[in-house]
C-alpha cells in the first residue's frame, strides 16, 4: 500500500503507567529559560540560520504575549482562522468532538501531539505521514486529511528540504536543506489552521552523515520556541540504526534531552528498513537486520523514558521495504510488535494488554491490508507514505497530459481553431491542479486502510467559495 519505514512511538516519559501521566504533563518556564540558556550559550550558525532567524522573528511584534497554552473553547470565526504569529492572539482556536481537549487545529506540538498519538493508539487507528516536497503536495495532502475528517502528519527528508528550498542553491553544511524545511514548516503553519484538522509537523530520516541538518533544524525549533513557547516542527526523526545499537542510542538520549526543553518529540528508528529512498540504498541489506528483537526495542524505550519530559516514537524493523514490489516479496511480521509490547509491559509492570510503545510504520508501500491492521492492532499510531504519494502526483499530470494532448502542442492552435489560444490549458496551476486531485483521492485510500476516517467529527466539509473560474485562473472546464 504506502512507503516508510518500521515502527515509533510518542511514548511515555517514564518506565511505569503509575508515572506516565504525571511525567506528561508539560511546563514552561523553566524550558523557556533553558531553552534561551542553550541557543545562547552555543555559536550561533552562520549563514543560513542568521537569515532564518528574520524569519522566525516575524512574530517579535508580538513576542511579548504570554505562551500559547489555553485553548479557546469556541469555534473559530472566519476571521480568526489566521496564521497564529501574525494574529495576537495567545491560543489556537477550535476543537474537535471527538479528539482530547489538548488537540486544535493547526500543527500542534507538546501535550496536544502526546494525546493525539495517545489517542489513536486507543482507538486502533493510525496517522498517515506523507512525505512532501512542494506546497502543492502539501496543499493535497492536509486536503485529503479535511475530506476524510482526520489528522495527518506531514513530513520533510533531507532530499526534499533541499528541493524545497531550490535545487539552484548551494547545500554546503546543509543550509539549502535546512532553509527548504523551515520553509516548509512555514507554509504548513501558514495552511493548516484554514483546512481546520490537527497537523503534526516532522521531519524524516537523518542518518549519521546529515547530523549538520538536524542540528539546524533543532536550532530553528529553539528560536521559535523563544518566541512562541512551541518549536517550529512538532518532532523530528533520527535514523542511526546503521550505527552499533549502543551508538544510535547514546546519540538519541543526547538529542533527546536537548528536545525535551522545548517540548519536541522524537522519532528513532532501530533494526533496517530495506529498499531505497531518497539516496539511501538498503537493498542488499543482511535480512536478519531486517527484523528488530524485543530485548532491543527494551533498551531503546528504557534509555528514552528516562529523560525528563522527553516523548518518543519507536521505528522497529518487522520486514519493512521502502518502494513497491511484486507481492511476495516482502514479508511482514507485525508480531515482532505484539512481542516486544508484551515484553516491555512485563518489564515496567504493567497491565496485561498494555501497550507502552507507539510505533512508527515505514516501507508499507504494497504491502497487504491485514499486515498493515495487524501492525495498528500491535501500537502502529503512524504510518509513513512516499512511494505511492509520488506516483498518484505524477499520474494526475499524466492524465491531464493525455487529456489535453491536442491543446498542449503549442501557444496558439487546438482543435477548436487555429487562432485559438491554449494558455489556461498550459498554465501550470492546470496540470498540478490534476496531480493534487489524483494525490487526494490516492490519500483518501491510504486514511481507510489505516482506519483515519471521521476520527475528529466534523463531518463532511463544506464546498470552497469563491474559488476562480477558468477566466480568472482556474483549471480548464
Amino acid at each position: 500500500m504506502m512507503n516508510g519505514a518500521p515502527a515509533l512511538a510518542f511514548t511515555g516519559l517514564a518506565p511505569a503507567p503509575s508515572t506516565l501521566a504525571a511525567t506528561r504533563t508539560l511546563s514552561a518556564a523553566p524550558q523557556l529559560q533553558a531553552a534561551s540558556e542553550a541557543t545562547n550559550a552555543r555559536k550561533s550558525r552562520s549563514g543560513v540560520l542568521s537569515n532564518l532567524g528574520a524569519g522566525l522573528a516575524i512574530g517579535a511584534a508580538c513576542a511579548a504575549r504570554p505562551r500559547r497554552t489555553a485553548r479557546a473553547g469556541q469555534p473559530a470565526a472566519i476571521d480568526e482562522k489566521r496564521f497564529p504569529v501574525l494574529s495576537r492572539r495567545n491560543a489556537p482556536v477550535g476543537k474537535f468532538p471527538k479528539m482530547p481537549e489538548s488537540v486544535h487545529p493547526g500543527v500542534v506540538s507538546g501535550q496536544a501531539l502526546i494525546d493525539l498519538l495517545d489517542h489513536a493508539k486507543k482507538e486502533g487507528y493510525a496517522i498517515p505521514a506523507v512525505n512532501c516536497v512542494s506546497s502543492s503536495g502539501i496543499n493535497a495532502c492536509i486536503e485529503a486529511a479535511r475530506k476524510m475528517d482526520a489528522p495527518i502528519m506531514i513530513q520533510f527528508s533531507s532530499g526534499g528540504s533541499q528541493f524545497y528550498a531550490g535545487k539552484g542553491l548551494d547545500n554546503k553544511e546543509f543550509h539549502a536543506a535546512i532553509a527548504g524545511a523551515v520553509s516548509g514548516a512555514y507554509h504548513v503553519r501558514a495552511v493548516a489552521e484554514q483546512y481546520g484538522v490537527p497537523v503534526i509537523l516532522h521531519t524524516d530520516h537523518c542518518a549519521k552523515n546529515l547530523l549538520p541538518w538536524f542540528d539546524g533544524l533543532i536550532e530553528a525549533d529553539e528560536r521559535y520556541f523563544e518566541l512562541h513557547g512551541e518549536p517550529l516542527f512538532s518532532s523530528h526523526m533520527l535514523d542511526l540504526s546503521e550505527e552499533p545499537l549502543e551508538e544510535n542510542i547514546e546519540i538519541c538520549v543526547k538529542y533527546m534531552e536537548r528536545m525535551a526543553k522545548i517540548n519536541c518529540g522524537l522519532e528513532m528508528e532501530l533494526g533496517i528498513t530495506g529498499g531505497e529512498e531518497d539516496g539511501v540504498n538498503n537493498e542488499d541489506a543482511n535480512p536478519e537486520d531486517l527484523y528488530s528483537k524485543p530485548e532491543e526495542i527494551w533498551q531503546v524505550y528504557e534509555a528514552l523514558a528516562k529523560i525528563p519530559n522527553g516523548f518518543f516514537t519507536i521505528a522497529a524493523a518487522f520486514g519493512n521495504v521502502h518502494g513497491v514490489y511484486q507481492p511476495g516479496n516482502v514479508v511482514l511480521k507485525p508480531k515482532i510488535l505484539d512481542a516486544a509490547q508484551k515484553y516491555i509491559a512485563e518489564k515496567i509492570g504493567a497491565e496485561e494488554g498494555t501497550k507502552p510503545v507507539s510505533f512508527v510504520f515505514h516501507g508499507g508501500s504494497g504491502s497487504d491490508i491485514a499486515d498493515i491492521r495487524e501492525a495498528v492492532d500491535y501500537g502502529v499510531i503512524k504510518m509513513n507514505i512516499d512511494t505511492d504519494t509520488q506516483w498518484a502526483y505524477w499520474s494526475g499530470i499524466k492524465d491531464f497530459e493525455a487529456k489535453y494532448h491536442d491543446y498542449l502542442q503549442g501557444q496558439i492552435g487546438n482543435p477548436d481553431g487555429s487562432e485559438k489560444p491554449n494558455k489556461k490549458y498550459y498554465d501550470p496551476r492546470a496540470c498540478m491542479r490534476s496531480a493534487e486531485e489524483s494525490t487526494v483521492e490516492r490519500m483518501e485510500q491510504c486514511f481507510k486502510d489505516l482506519r483515519c476516517t471521521n476520527v475528529l467529527g466534523l463531518g463532511a466539509p463544506e464546498k470552497p467559495e469563491n474559488v476562480l473560474g477558468p477566466r480568472r485562473g482556474g483549471l480548464p472546464a
